[in-house]
C-alpha cells in the first residue's frame, strides 16, 4: 500500500498548503488524523469479510494438547517406555536435553461431546457445551520453543522484538467502530501453574502508527488510572486543556513533520472522550444476574471469566481486536492437577463468552481463537511436560467457521504435525482472509521494505475450515 502520509515531500507540500490559506490547527489535526488512520480504508477489505473482529483468548504458557484436545491412545498404552530416538533425536527441546526421555501418557480421559461427537479433555466441565461451534486445528506448529520469544511468533509473525501485533496490523488496516473505545484493546488474568510475563511488546504497534497498538485495561479496581477528574476539574475545563495541547501539538508539527505528533493529539483526544465511556463500560448494572451468574464470577474480580464478559461488553461497544490472557499453563510439573486447575478458571467463561455472543447475535461477526504459544512434550518431565513447537492444538469459532469440526492431526505420540499441518503464519493468512484482507497485499513500507504479517516466507489461508 502507498500511502500519502509516508511520504515527507507530500507531507511537507500539505502542510505549505494549510499555512498558506490559514486553515489553522484544527484543519491540519483533521488532515492529519485521516492521512494516519483511514488512508487504508480504500485499500481494504480487499474483499467482503465474515467477520468484523477477533477476540483471542490467549492461554499463556502452552496448554497441553495431550491434556486438553488431542486424544493418543497408543500414547495411554506406551506410558512409561523409552521415547523412539527416531523422533527425538537432534530436536529442539526446551528443558529435557541429554535426559532420559520416556513416555507419558494422557492424565486425563478424553469425551466425545455435541452431535458432532468432537473429542476434548474431561477437564472441561463447560466447554462440551461448544463442541458443534468449535473448530479443533491439531496440527499447529511454531518455530521458537521459549516463552516469550513464541509469545512473540505467535504475535508478531517473528521472533525479532519491535514488528507489529496482528491486533496493530488489523487495526491499521481496518480502523475502529467506535471512537470512544481504543480499537484494540487487552486483558490479563492468572492462576493455575507458573504465570509467566506477559511484556507489553506483545500488542505494541512496532514501526506502524502507534495509535494502532492495543490498550492494556486494568481487570481489577478502575481499568484506566485517572480516569476520573481532580477535584474542582469539570468536563468544560478538562476539554480547554485538551484542546490547548492538540493545538500547541499542531503548531510544533510545522517544524518537526512527525507524523506521530498525530498520534499524540488522538490519544489526548481518546482518553478525553474515555472519561464517560470507561465508567459505562465497566458499569455492570444493565446485566442481568442470569447473565452474571452464566459466566460464573464476580464483575471487576479480576477473573478470566470477568474478563470474558468483559469483552463481549468491548465487542457491543465496536472495540475490532481484544485479547485475554490468562497465565497459567507453564506445567513443567504436576501436569494433571495444574491442568484440571487451569482448565477450571477459564472453561466457564469461555463458553459463556461464545453462547452470549451467539445469543446476542453476534458470534456470526466475531471470530473467537482459544490457545497457546505451543504444546507440550509427550515426554515426561518428572510429573509434568516440557515446551514443544513440532505439533499442538488451538480451536476456531464463530463467523465462517466449520464448527463442531477438527482439521489435520499429530502422529501416533503427539509429536510431530503429519497431517494438513498448519503453521502460526497460516492461521494469520486465515484470519486476515476472514476479516476481508489479502495477505500477500497487506503491506506497510518500512526502511525500503513492505513488510507483512505473514513475513516473507509462503503462508496459506486454511480455506478447508470455513463453512
Amino acid at each position: 500500500m502507498n500511502h500519502p502520509f509516508r511520504s515527507h515531500d507530500n507531507m511537507l507540500a500539505r502542510r505549505t498548503f494549510l499555512r498558506r490559506v490559514g486553515l489553522g490547527s484544527v484543519a491540519l489535526s483533521s488532515l492529519l488524523d485521516s492521512e494516519a488512520g483511514a488512508a487504508t480504508l480504500a485499500d481494504v477489505p480487499h474483499h467482503r469479510p465474515r467477520i468484523k473482529r477477533v477476540i483471542h483468548l490467549c492461554m499463556a504458557g502452552g496448554p497441553s494438547h495431550l491434556e486438553t484436545f488431542d486424544n493418543k491412545p497408543e500414547l495411554a498404552r506406551l506410558d512409561g517406555q523409552p521415547m523412539p530416538e527416531s523422533l527425538t533425536a537432534g530436536q529442539p527441546i526446551a528443558q529435557l536435553q541429554n535426559r532420559a526421555l520416556k513416555v507419558m501418557g494422557p492424565q486425563h480421559p478424553f469425551v466425545r461431546q455435541g452431535k458432532s461427537g468432537l473429542e476434548m479433555s474431561s477437564v472441561f466441565k463447560h466447554m462440551g457445551q461448544l463442541a458443534d461451534e468449535m473448530c479443533v486445528i491439531k496440527s499447529m506448529h511454531t518455530e521458537q520453543i521459549n516463552h516469550d520469544p513464541a509469545h512473540t511468533f505467535f504475535n508478531t509473525g517473528t521472533a525479532i522484538s519491535g514488528r507489529p501485533s496482528m491486533g496493530s496490523w488489523v487495526l491499521y488496516g481496518l480502523g475502529a467502530e467506535t471512537q470512544n473505545l481504543p480499537g484494540y484493546i487487552v486483558l490479563t488474568s492468572e492462576g493455575g501453574g507458573q504465570s509467566q510475563p506477559i511484556s507489553s511488546r506483545q500488542w505494541h504497534s512496532g514501526f506502524l502508527p502507534s495509535q494502532h497498538q492495543g490498550v492494556q485495561l486494568h481487570a481489577t479496581g478502575n481499568p484506566v488510572h485517572y480516569v476520573g477528574n481532580p477535584a474542582g476539574v469539570g468536563p468544560s475545563q478538562q476539554k480547554e486543556i485538551v484542546d490547548a495541547i492538540a493545538r500547541i501539538d499542531s503548531h510544533r508539527n510545522e517544524v518537526l513533520d512527525d507524523p506521530e505528533i498525530a498520534t499524540r493529539i488522538k490519544t489526548y483526544e481518546m482518553a478525553f472522550r474515555m472519561q464517560a465511556s470507561v465508567p459505562e463500560l465497566t458499569d455492570m448494572s444493565d446485566e442481568s444476574q442470569k447473565t452474571i451468574e452464566m459466566y460464573g464470577c464476580t464483575p471487576g474480580d479480576g477473573s478470566f471469566g470477568s474478563n470474558c464478559l468483559l469483552a463481549r461488553r468491548l465487542a457491543e461497544r465496536g472495540v475490532r481486536f481484544i485479547q485475554l490472557y490468562h497465565r497459567g499453563w507453564d506445567h513443567h510439573g504436576g501436569v494433571k492437577a495444574g491442568v484440571a486447575k487451569t482448565a477450571s478458571l477459564v472453561d466457564q467463561g469461555t463458553t459463556a463468552l461464545v453462547q452470549d455472543l451467539k445469543q446476542r447475535g453476534m458470534l456470526d461477526e466475531t471470530l473467537i481463537v482459544w490457545g497457546g504459544e505451543f504444546g507440550r512434550t509427550p515426554m515426561a518431565q518428572g510429573s509434568g511436560r516440557d515446551h514443544h513447537i513440532k505439533g499442538f492444538s488451538i480451536w476456531l469459532a464463530g463467523g465462517g467457521v466449520r464448527g463442531g469440526t477438527t482439521y489435520g492431526a499429530t502422529d501416533d505420540f503427539g509429536y510431530n504435525a503429519v497431517e494438513n499441518k498448519v503453521h502460526v503464519r497460516d492461521f494469520h493468512a486465515t484470519m486476515l482472509h476472514m476479516l476481508g484482507i489479502d495477505h500477500h497485499r497487506f503491506t506497510y513500507k518500512f526502511q525500503g521494505l513492505d513488510f507483512k504479517l505473514t513475513g516473507v516466507e509462503e503462508a496459506h489461508v486454511v480455506k478447508d475450515i470455513l463453512s
